[in-house]
């Protein structure tokens, strides 16, 4: 799950496209705090690029100073959220290609069917894809399907026609913006609507005409002082150029309207609208369905027993407050959380993501101790987080601990873009309430029922039989899904795991707190063990997987296919190679 922003002023000569969209990054950092980049386009198509791993304010140093170099009156920008792949800062997006013409691309989502693309690319369209981004994937195949006019310069007719094609190639759940050199902006969305993407206008301070913005939420363009905003509908693309309004096109049939459910129990802002939903209501809606549901779960007496609601903040925090409400108890903040640390369910290794929620989380013991308490989160992963939070209030002095979750029992892989866990990690995947209420430490657990969360969002929908897409709760995607895809996906998440768990070890000995696993973790690499934790290897036997290039190929039924290879010790951090970039360099360059 990523942000992605795009900014066209109406006048030429203005060179504060960069300004406005970092601006807008801090409005979308929940959406990703990984890495972050912008790309902007000046006079005479000159493209400028700032990016790196990082949350905005370090990419782009905490007064902005990097965002002066970066001139234009147009660009875009975007924020990246962990994911299956690797996050070396190379992956940072924008993504850019020089031919044809010269294009930026910003994306949000997944490939379902990224590693046939990858063929076809380096075997028919002969494009070198250096990263394991889908995004770099996804702009090569845009860029060859543009590259097949043959003009020296192209129209908006063109473009639409060359995502026609990219469409019919390309599986999954995406929104996209996309820069073109000297020419405009892009935006376009998949077929499903599973990511999100809206667009907003306001008249330009600088002149006649009107300014325009993309985004993946409402509350980006709200802030900035964009009205009007409309969503970018499935299958729609929007083409953009200066001083001109909006062309919008059906590159290819809406196939259904629905949305990730994920954006409105966890990941959007509570301010923003998501395909003419309010986020926040949706959240009120499911915390009343919820409290109904424990009504049905929890006998008179336990019921009774229930002395107050505490809510796991932030996402969670609305929904609590109605299931209070509907319960008729009392609800108040018993966790103070530290805004500087970051979402758990990503980090690598169990252990890390305990020391995490106690640094994020501190419970206040006058509100736990000798009560009864209702714990509410928005979602239980892999109970890491849950089982370290009911931990904590029984330490803090709670009697009893109850825990309810907004979202259903989350029991298959996300696979649009969020890395949430391997089928195997996640809690629900093997366990019924009573065993996850066991392994959590709680006296029960009550999930939301899958209908019941459908019914809080579509209840909002301006769209009669909304759908949506809830493949993390049931196995049922919105998307076909390529044979051997989840093998794939398990394949990349492990290499990614092992890079991560090793980094961390590398990190632990320069700070000189490394223990001693950690030390043979340094010394002879990683592995994956049978229960799925990354581990010291054995002496010699580490390796990771790497993807063969040019003549590295091997034949399987007369054609010539890529094939994995054993490559010893990757690199620690690969640099982005497509354009000078500052982003790249340390802090004191450009001082």
């Amino acid at each position: 799950m990523c942000g992605i922003l795009a900014l066209i002023h109406a006048n030429g000569t203005e060179t504060s496209a960069a300004s406005e969209l970092h601006e807008a990054l801090y409005l979308l950092q929940h959406r990703g705090q990984d890495a972050c980049g912008i790309a902007t386009c000046a006079s005479g198509g000159k493209i400028y690029q700032c990016k790196g791993n990082g949350m905005a304010a370090k990419v782009f140093r905490d007064d902005g100073a990097r965002v002066s170099d970066l001139p234009g009156y147009m660009g875009i920008g975007h924020l990246r959220y962990p994911t299956a792949g690797s996050s070396a800062s190379a992956e940072a997006q924008p993504f850019y290609v020089n031919s044809p013409y010269g294009i930026c691309f910003a994306q949000n989502g997944n490939l379902i069917n990224a590693m046939e693309l990858k063929q076809f690319l380096d075997l028919e369209a002969h494009r070198h894809i250096n990263t394991e981004s889908d995004g770099e994937v996804m702009v090569n195949i845009f860029a060859n399907e543009l590259n097949e006019t043959g003009k020296a310069r192209v129209n908006d007719k063109d473009i639409f026609a060359a995502l026609s094609r990219m469409y019919t190639r390309c599986v999954g759940g995406w929104a996209c913006t996309a820069m073109l050199a000297g020419f405009g902006l892009i935006g376009f969305r998949d077929s499903y609507g599973i990511r999100p993407l809206v667009l907003g206008s306001r008249p330009s301070d600088n002149g006649p005409g009107t300014d325009w913005m993309m985004a993946s939420e409402s509350v980006a363009l709200d802030q900035r002082g964009y009205t009007n905003v409309i969503d970018v509908l499935p299958g729609q693309a929007v083409i953009i150029q200066k001083g001109a309004a909006p062309v919008f096109r059906q590159v290819q049939q809406p196939i259904r309207y629905a949305p990730d459910i994920f954006e409105y129990v966890y990941f959007a802002r509570p301010d923003t609208v998501i395909d003419g939903i309010s986020v926040q209501e949706s959240r009120e809606r499911m915390g009343y369905k919820l409290a109904d549901t424990i009504r049905r779960r929890l006998d008179p007496t336990e019921l009774a027993d229930i002395d107050v609601v505490i809510p796991i903040p932030e996402t969670s925090n609305t929904s609590a407050a109605c299931v209070a409400e509907r319960l008729k108890k009392p609800y108040c903040q018993g966790f103070v959380k530290n805004r500087y640390v970051f979402r758990t369910f990503i980090m690598p290794g169990q252990k890390a993501r305990e020391k995490s929620v106690r640094r994020k989380l501190n419970p206040m013991k006058v509100k736990f101790e000798g009560k009864n308490v209702l714990l509410v989160d928005d979602s239980i992963v892999r109970g890491t987080t849950s089982r370290e939070i009911v931990n904590m209030a029984r330490e803090a002095g709670a009697r009893k601990v109850y825990f309810a979750s907004c979202a259903p029992r989350i029991t298959h892989a996300h696979i649009y873009g969020i890395d949430l866990a391997s089928p195997s990690e996640l809690i629900a995947h093997h366990r019924d309430e009573e065993s996850i209420a066991q392994h959590i430490g709680a006296i029960k657990v009550i999930y939301q029922t899958l209908d019941d969360l459908k019914a809080a969002c579509a209840e909002l929908s301006p769209r009669p039989n909304q759908e949506f897409e809830v493949g993390v709760f049931c196995g049922s995607y919105v998307t076909p899904v390529e044979p051997g895809y989840f093998e794939h996906l398990e394949k990349v998440r492990g290499k990614t795991k092992k890079l991560k768990v090793m980094e961390s070890a590398r990190e632990a000995i320069a700070n000189g707190s490394a223990g001693e696993e950690e030390i043979r973790m340094a010394t002879n690499g990683v592995e994956v063990n049978e229960d799925g934790q990354v581990v010291a290897a054995v002496s010699g036997n580490s390796s990771t997987n790497g993807e063969a290039v040019n003549g590295d190929v091997t034949m399987r039924n007369g054609k010539r296919v890529r094939e994995d290879e054993e490559d010893s010790s990757p690199p620690r951090e690969r640099m982005d190679i497509s354009l000078h970039n500052f982003g790249d360099y340390g802090h004191d360059t450009h001082s």
